[in-house]
């Protein structure tokens, strides 16, 4: 109940309903030269279940409108709009309560805005604004506050609508497109901003009518990369920019080209050289989309660098809530996302308090920020902690986890241990998955090896126990058999591995895949292995560097290149080796 003789008298007049006419809008001040916004006097509205009154200052026109203190009173105002568009409605106000009043707002009898919280002012006296946008059709429309709880309305003075014609200016056409780093299935781009008379909200590169990548972003992102193209073919790319209304931009001028005949399968490592020195367990690599560098997780220090080709290395940031189990778990795999050129996401695998995660953070080329938990739940223990994350060609995120020295973990499809996880780029469980749930694959032991070959197909390897590591060929809903199996058996229901070694040859963490052929980096075994595809089962495994350079803990692709980089983590607890005697090699197959 409002302050006041009159308000507290009329409040206990339930059935009270006073009908005002609206006499018409009165003008505000323009807010710019192009903006004018139309007042609306409460006092001169519809009001149902309230009054028009004056015992409070500060008001403008002859009044404000005190409604009762029930659920239904309601004030309506017919605003009229020349044009249809978007309508910004001020409401100004006072409610000298402790608490919000609430009240629905309503353009044409349909509710806009459910319980629009109208906040505590000082007192009566002391008036506020707040603000809302809705579209409104041309002519006359009923805009409507009706209160939804027992408390009413809040005192209204006025509204002052301004109504923005809908947006028929489309933007200025992109600067110059120009290309870089053109591969056979592969090219960068890059092109001048475009402006637009409220903002451009993204960019399309199209052919024709075909539109091969969406850049948005605020503002979106004038480069991007683009995968996928066939070798040896022609292609003709222009970009257009599109603002929030949807209008078009004419197009850029047009590149063409043609990318480079199709690299054919096969090559063996020829050459070795090294990159970078200095690292202490480098756990984890992923390039940057445009090939210009790649992120390095370091998993005790919960570092992570920018490499470059030039063996520059630069520490961009480190991850939050990072723990160590003093054994294997830490800061471990990275993943880019396919468009970070967009949303600048990167993605993390690493040991917390209370379990392995998985975490987002942004990246803008030079600074890591904005940390966001996607998932928990993982297991932990101070071994088998798994820990590589890739992107697939489907944009979904895989995760590789460890059973975390609990077997049976293995075999709960539950469970988020001893499997490979697929998931969105929010953390939740990608649509499709084979259980409902996170769980792509399960029977896993500790999988620390995850790439895709050029036919999109998922490989992966992991340690075995005593007598056999793997390389998998992971399919949707399989059982790759642990704890149950170790290498191939008989067992009904378990997926054999393509291939297996004895422990002492092999103990494989990363993998990777170039011209159609898997490199796999082995810990223990102290080899780079390379193993070549032929369908969906493999070929004769080859060894190199053996012994050469000690535990060989990640392989990853170059982007456009028939180049691996590889990493040793000889600084870990079986290696021995002091902090800063790890390398980073790259490896050249022809």
């Amino acid at each position: 109940m409002r302050v006041g003789t009159l308000t507290t008298a009329r409040r206990g007049t339930a059935a009270l309903a006073v009908m005002l006419l609206c006499a018409g809008p009165v003008h505000a001040a323009p807010r710019s030269a192009a903006e004018t916004a139309t007042r609306y006097e409460a006092e001169s509205a519809t009001i149902v279940r309230g009054a028009a009154e004056s015992n409070h200052s500060g008001y403008s026109g002859t009044g404000f409108v005190n409604g009762d203190n029930v659920v239904g009173g309601y004030v309506e105002f017919t605003v009229d709009a020349a044009t249809a568009g978007t309508a910004r409605i001020a409401v100004r106000y006072s409610n000298g309560t402790a608490a919000s009043r609430a009240a629905d707002i309503a353009v044409g009898g349909e509710t806009v805005f459910a319980a629009h919280a109208f906040r505590a002012t000082a007192d009566w006296n002391t008036w506020a604004t707040s603000t809302v946008t809705t579209p409104v059709t041309a002519g006359g429309n009923r805009i409507r506050l009706t209160s939804t709880t027992a408390d009413g309305l809040p005192n209204l003075d006025h509204i002052d609508v301004t109504v923005t014609a809908p947006d028929s200016t489309p933007p200025a056409a992109p600067g110059t497109l120009s290309t870089s780093g053109l591969t056979a299935n592969g090219v960068a781009l890059k092109w001048g901003a475009a402006t637009d008379d409220t903002a451009v909200t993204a960019y399309e590169v199209r052919s024709g009518n075909t539109v091969y990548k969406t850049v948005t972003g605020t503002p979106p992102a004038t480069t991007t990369t683009l995968t996928g193209l066939a070798c040896a073919s022609p292609y003709s790319l222009d970009v257009v920019a599109k603002d929030a209304a949807g209008n078009v931009s004419p197009p850029s001028n047009t590149v063409a080209f043609t990318t480079p005949a199709c690299t054919a399968d096969g090559g063996v490592p020829s050459d070795i050289t090294t990159v970078s020195t200095g690292w202490t367990i480098p756990w984890g690599t992923y390039w940057m989309p445009d090939g210009a560098s790649a992120l390095v997780t370091e998993r005790d220090s919960f570092e992570v660098f920018r490499a470059t080709p030039a063996g520059a290395r630069k520490q961009v940031g480190t991850v939050p809530e990072v723990v160590t189990t003093g054994g294997e778990g830490g800061l471990l795999g990275v993943a880019v996302d396919p468009d970070w050129s967009a949303n600048h996401y990167v993605y993390f695998m690493y040991t917390a308090s209370e379990g392995n995660r998985v975490a987002r953070m942004t990246y803008d080329g030079s600074t890591l920020g904005g940390y966001k938990v996607l998932l928990k739940g993982i297991k932990k223990n101070k071994y088998h902690n798994g820990g590589r994350l890739a992107f697939g060609p489907d944009g979904y995120l895989y995760a590789s986890t460890g059973e975390a020295q609990d077997r049976d973990l293995a075999q709960d499809k539950n469970s988020l241990n001893g499997k490979v996880l697929r998931m969105t780029r929010d953390g939740k469980a990608a649509p499709g998955n084979p259980f409902g749930n996170h769980v792509y694959s399960y029977g896993h032991r500790n999988p620390q090896g995850l790439a895709f070959d050029r036919d999109g197909r998922l490989w992966e390897a992991e340690f075995g126990d005593s007598s056999k590591d793997e390389l998998n060929l992971v399919q949707p809903g399989r059982n790759y058999g642990w704890p149950i199996c170790e290498g191939s058996c008989s067992t009904a229901g378990m997926t054999d591995p393509k291939k297996t070694w004895k422990v002492s040859e092999a103990s494989p963490s990363g993998i990777a895949v170039v011209r159609n052929v898997i490199y796999m980096a082995a810990l223990r075994g102290e080899r780079l292995w390379r193993v070549p595809i032929d369908g969906e089962n493999l070929g004769t495994p080859t060894a190199y560097y053996v012994g050469s350079y000690g535990r060989l803990r990640t392989v990853t692709a170059v982007p456009g290149r028939d180049e691996l980089w590889l990493s040793t983590t000889n600084c870990d607890i079986h290696g021995k080796e002091p902090p800063g005697s790890d390398k980073l090699f790259r490896v050249s197959i022809t």
